[in-house]
């Protein structure tokens, strides 16, 4: 069994209320729930009107198969126009 963790940071630049930055955020991590069928959250930052930090997990039995998916997760994410992803951490257990 192979864990994969995945965890990115959101730059939303021109976002001036809480509000705002989490209609977008509750948006994304819908939208690649839905797609993906992964487990994702916001899990940093809440209170920042700027920034967000979202994790994300799979269970496969093959690691190719895990940076597969956040390749195609992250690649879906930064064709998003509403933010910026910053840095991307990736983990295989």
């Amino acid at each position: 069994m192979v864990i994969g963790l995945c965890r990115l940071e959101l730059l939303l630049h021109g976002n001036y209320s809480l509000k705002g930055k989490r209609q977008v955020v509750k948006s994304v991590v819908e939208r690649a729930r839905q797609r993906f069928n992964i487990s994702i959250a916001e899990v940093d930052y809440q209170d920042n009107r700027t920034s967000a930090i979202i994790a994300m997990s799979m269970v496969s039995n093959d690691t190719r198969f895990i940076n597969q998916q956040f390749d195609t997760i992250i690649n879906f994410m930064q064709k998003d126009g509403r933010f910026y992803l910053g840095q991307v951490e990736r983990e295989t257990f």
